[in-house]
């Protein structure tokens, strides 16, 4: 079973080797509608800490090139928010270790001056110059104002499994961990974006939360995921249906384990997993990526021993954001890793029989979350 809530699994994890060379991020994406307009927008929160031992009163930017001189890894909680589609922006706000509070053991919670973190609830601010936007590149973002003031209702989760389970975490045995507590999340109140006010209403929020913690990020890096589909065999609504696919290419103790995927649909209250550590279900995976001039696209094959998954997703460059992040060690090896929240997908699910293939659903996604990158040669 992976719609199984496990709020240990949401902790404060940079323990042990990770408090020098670690991060731990909790990730939420959902859509807004504008307060006087109506149009959508979707809209990012992240909590970002990187390297708690090595901080104090002052955060350290890992892209700064005196620290880069210097060999100074990052430490700081970054705070990272932003919008795609129209205008998609990432700002960023950095707090040292010794402004930040934080509940390490579940249910967790994390807060710097006025931004806050926890299971439930997310609140604060953001907001960069022009001037300091293009002054300082270690800031990694672009200009502009967000305020955030939301509630968080989770209502599926995807556990992995023993592969985040609390031996391999102890362990440190792999160099990147997933954990999507709310997979499907109902977000409710409202955010500001640069003077424009937008209302979350639970039903229409198609929310997302989860996090991630290790040592270092995984490449090629996917993640696709949406609770806003329909059926084009029956023309209803999936009320109950979300999808979630992630990884790319997980490392334990170094060793690569190449081009694998986890990946889970919860369809109408039925589970379908394709998990590669459950090798008892016989998972299989194969996927590609492609760039064109105007979009970007996304193939996804599952299968295990009792059924197929099919995944066709692809979103508008100009949607999308080059999403920035810097990893503990100060390097920033992602250079180009695509990221947006506005995908429109097809999701095609077999049953296998005796006979070969048969179609259990042909679905049409939207609001699909949506990311990929590679490391730079």
């Amino acid at each position: 079973m992976f719609n199984h809530h496990d709020l240990s699994r949401n902790e404060y994890m940079l323990d042990g080797c990770f408090c020098k060379n670690g991060y731990d991020w909790w990730w939420h994406s959902f859509t807004a509608r504008h307060e006087k307009t109506g149009e959508e927008k979707a809209f990012f929160v992240e909590y970002f800490l990187c390297n708690p031992a090595l901080g104090g009163d002052k955060a350290v930017l890992g892209q700064l090139p005196e620290n880069k001189v210097a060999g100074k890894k990052p430490s700081y909680l970054m705070v990272k928010v932003g919008s795609w589609g129209k205008n998609p922006k990432q700002l960023h706000r950095f707090f040292a270790w010794d402004e930040v509070k934080l509940h390490k053991k579940k249910p967790f919670s994390v807060k710097a001056k006025d931004c806050f973190a926890s299971d439930t609830e997310l609140t604060g601010s953001v907001g960069v110059s022009e001037v300091d936007a293009k002054e300082h590149p270690e800031y990694m973002c672009d200009a502009g104002c967000m305020t955030w003031n939301l509630k968080l209702d989770k209502k599926v989760a995807f556990n992995v499994g023993y592969g985040a389970g609390r031996l391999f975490r102890k362990i440190k045995a792999f160099e990147m961990y997933w954990h999507a507590e709310g997979m499907k999340t109902l977000y409710s109140g409202t955010v500001e974006i640069d003077g424009e006010r937008y209302i979350v209403t639970p039903e229409t929020s198609y929310g997302y939360a989860d996090k991630n913690w290790g040592s270092n990020f995984t490449s090629p890096w996917v993640w696709l995921s949406s609770n806003c589909m329909r059926s084009k065999v029956t023309g209803k609504v999936l009320k109950n249906s979300v999808f979630n696919i992630g990884g790319g290419c997980p490392k334990i103790y170094f060793f690569p384990l190449n081009r694998k995927l986890l990946g889970a649909f919860w369809y109408e209250g039925n589970e379908y997993e394709y998990n590669f550590s459950k090798f008892w279900t016989l998972p299989r995976t194969q996927f590609s990526f492609q760039e064109t001039a105007t979009e970007v696209r996304w193939k996804v094959r599952q299968e295990n021993r009792t059924s197929v998954m099919k995944t066709e997703v692809r979103c508008l460059k100009s949607d999308l954001l080059l999403i920035n992040y810097e990893a503990p060690d100060g390097s920033k090896r992602h250079k180009k890793l695509w990221n947006g929240g506005t995908g429109i997908g097809n999701i095609k699910l077999y049953k296998k029989t005796r006979d070969g293939l048969m179609l259990i659903d042909d679905i049409v996604a939207t609001h699909v979350g949506c990311e990929y990158g590679e490391y730079e040669s």
